[in-house]
């Protein structure tokens, strides 16, 4: 399907998967909204677009705060993309510090930190063995599991699809997703995840207990080194459980990966305190960026 050329613009599409993957193959990109998927899944949440600038394929979207942004231009004469977009007053999001050192530096930019998109990048091998004296707390959590709870470990298939959706129907109940914007825009991309699994060329882990889908967790590669993982979902009444589906996604998918990037906290308190929790190899800094201008 043809893009169209800036201002116009037209909605992501399934079909647009062959193109974004050669772009995201050759951009090898570490940051976790630059995946098909990743993109696919949200379109509706961040209401994505693409557009061509230039010469340049761009991705427009838009904020859970409803601010209007796009993603750093993925092709192309990528200085001019970057020039046409400011001048017209958009804001870019999603750039990490070497899109800011290869495009933006010296510009008259108000270039800002968004602590709460940061990505958490850890060592995949640490995620799956649990080594040494600062993550033995998460190894006695999952041995509490293991010790309670007679239990398997499985790659998704499709014969675990409702086992997964009734999974993920009890999270809803106790996330209190109902009412909750956010909440509900993510479950609605990990329901859509777990029935495109093949189309997307997604992988996952289930966990069962008594032959019933305690967890699972899905995701792809983001690059040669890391994978991304995007949907992680837990009985949030089983002890360990949470511990136990993060170590699984390492040990078992994407073993010729050297990270794991786990994506953003989106500001939640909870959230942040457990990615950190596992002693993250790096926080991989987003920035918003705007003509000064316009601040």
């Amino acid at each position: 399907m043809e893009i169209p050329v800036y201002p116009d613009t037209r909605p992501l599409d399934i079909s647009d998967k062959p193109l974004l993957d050669q772009l995201f193959r050759k951009l090898q990109p570490r940051v976790s909204e630059l995946t098909f998927a990743g993109l696919y899944l949200f379109r509706s949440a961040h209401a994505y677009r693409l557009t061509m600038v230039g010469d340049s394929p761009v991705v427009l979207g838009k904020g859970y705060d409803a601010r209007n942004y796009f993603l750093p231009p993925l092709d192309g004469d990528i200085p001019r993309a970057l020039d046409t977009l400011f001048a017209q007053g958009q804001e870019l999001y999603g750039a990490d510090d070497m899109f800011i050192s290869c495009y933006l530096a010296g510009k008259e930019l108000e270039v800002m930190e968004d602590r709460d998109s940061f990505d958490y990048l850890y060592l995949r091998e640490e995620l799956a063995s649990l080594p040494g004296n600062r993550l033995h707390k998460k190894k006695n959590r999952i041995n509490y599991f293991a010790k309670h709870h007679d239990f398997r470990t499985e790659l998704f298939e499709k014969r675990h699809l409702d086992g997964c959706r009734e999974l993920l129907e009890t999270w809803r109940g106790v996330a209190g997703v109902e009412g909750n914007a956010s909440l509900e825009l993510e479950a609605g991309a990990t329901g859509e995840a777990l029935t495109l699994v093949e189309e997307l060329e997604l992988s996952g882990v289930v966990v069962t207990v008594a032959d019933r889908v305690a967890a699972f967790a899905l995701g792809e590669y983001l690059s040669r080194e890391t994978s991304v993982c995007h949907f992680e979902k837990a009985d949030p009444f089983m002890e360990g459980l949470s511990q136990l589906i993060n170590r699984e996604f390492a040990a078992r998918l994407f073993n010729d990966c050297s990270f794991v990037n786990r994506e953003q906290d989106l500001g939640d308190a909870g959230l942040r305190s457990a990615k950190l929790s596992y002693h993250p190899l790096e926080l991989i800094k987003k920035y918003r960026v705007r003509l000064s201008s316009f601040s």
